[in-house]
């Protein structure tokens, strides 16, 4: 499996030595973010990029952004240029399409899901885009859960290597995979219900607690027989979130706040007893925010949390767009070990599922 930690990838981290002027490398990043403005998915790829330039690369930056059917100018890649630009200290020409490529050292492909052939995993369209340059390196650890001709196919025509990125996210994770210390605490919350509820059932032996807020926590206290009125749940997991319900590895909040005839943050007193938890804890994983955060009065549970995990002094990955959002604002990055810019892929990863972005790069 991809994380039985019994495989072997190449690193461009290995290649320190290595002249990459006559090499022009395709760099799969995600760039799919709403705010260009100090974004951590943005941020992130930055070292990769450098470190190609550093040692004489031409590159060609791949990415998507949204789900488009077809060609939609409000999904355009065309703002990044200049935000990776500053960034990286050089020019990024943008290119429309395959066709007519700018000169440049750096350039930013438009993005590839106005092609439907990028989500199919198109072998034609992954060999077009690899006649583009002579080495990939996948630095989207985020995409990698997805079939996509930029993440798989592509990989098949061109000597293929994980980016500086990509293998952070990927150690940091194996870490919680390969033998966390214990006590480990996962802490599963936000509306997604049932990609969470897969690592509930991969770490069920290994893990000391599982700390539930958001739709997971409503969905087990609905098996519970608990009244939670309008609040997001999913029905067609309550067989398993009964079983859930009568263990004690499983905490679900005991107070809540209110709005709308819906449950929108954890209360006092079940953000106390998480607190204390986490305290004791040596790792932690969050990923899912404790309820309508955005709101100033349903934020408080998950920022406490996010400020009882910094302060813990446990080994730490935070992951999920809204949960990094809120650690960043928050001024934490740096009280985390490790803040992913992963959500679905995390969840696959640490779910036990193959990833078919890291199954492509094994050798």
């Amino acid at each position: 499996m991809t994380n039985s930690l019994e495989i072997f990838m190449n690193y461009l981290s290995q290649l320190t030595e290595k002249d990459f002027s006559k090499e022009t490398v395709l760099v799969r990043v995600d760039l799919n973010v709403e705010r260009l403005a100090d974004s951590l998915r943005l941020r992130a790829i930055i070292p990769t990029l450098k470190f190609l330039l550093e040692r004489g690369a031409t590159i060609i930056i791949l990415s998507h952004r949204g789900r488009p059917a077809g060609v939609d100018s409000a999904l355009t890649l065309a703002p990044h240029a200049a935000y990776i630009s500053e960034k990286i200290g050089e020019r990024v020409e943008f290119a429309p399409n395959m066709d007519n490529l700018p000169e440049g050292r750096v350039l930013l492909l438009e993005n590839l899901r106005f092609d439907p052939r990028e989500e199919k995993d198109d072998n034609e369209f992954a060999r077009k885009l690899a006649s583009l340059g002579t080495m990939y390196v996948n630095d989207a650890f985020a995409v990698s859960h997805r079939a996509n001709a930029s993440v798989v196919a592509i990989a098949g025509f061109l000597p293929s290597y994980a980016g500086l990125l990509f293998e952070k996210e990927y150690n940091a994770l194996s870490k919680v995979m390969a033998g966390a210390e214990h006590p480990l605490i996962f802490v599963i919350a936000g509306a997604k219900i049932a990609d969470k509820l897969g690592v509930i059932e991969r770490f069920w032996d290994r893990a000391d607690l599982f700390l539930l807020g958001g739709g997971p926590a409503n969905t087990v206290l609905k098996a519970k027989g608990v009244d939670i009125q309008n609040s997001i749940y999913d029905e067609g997991l309550l067989d398993f979130a009964s079983k859930l319900a009568g263990s004690d590895k499983v905490i679900v909040p005991q107070d809540w706040e209110v709005g709308d005839h819906r449950i929108l943050d954890i209360g006092p007193s079940s953000l106390r007893r998480f607190s204390e938890y986490i305290s004791r804890a040596k790792t932690v994983v969050w990923n899912g925010p404790m309820g309508l955060y955005e709101d100033p009065r349903f934020k408080a549970g998950s920022e406490g949390v996010a400020r009882a995990i910094a302060e813990s002094g446990a080994y730490s990955i935070v992951g999920g767009g809204e949960t990094t959002e809120l650690v960043i604002r928050l001024g934490l990055e740096n009280k985390f070990s490790f803040v992913s810019t992963a959500g679905g892929a995390m969840l696959e990863f640490l779910s036990g599922k193959d990833l078919p972005g890291i199954e492509v790069l094994n050798f």
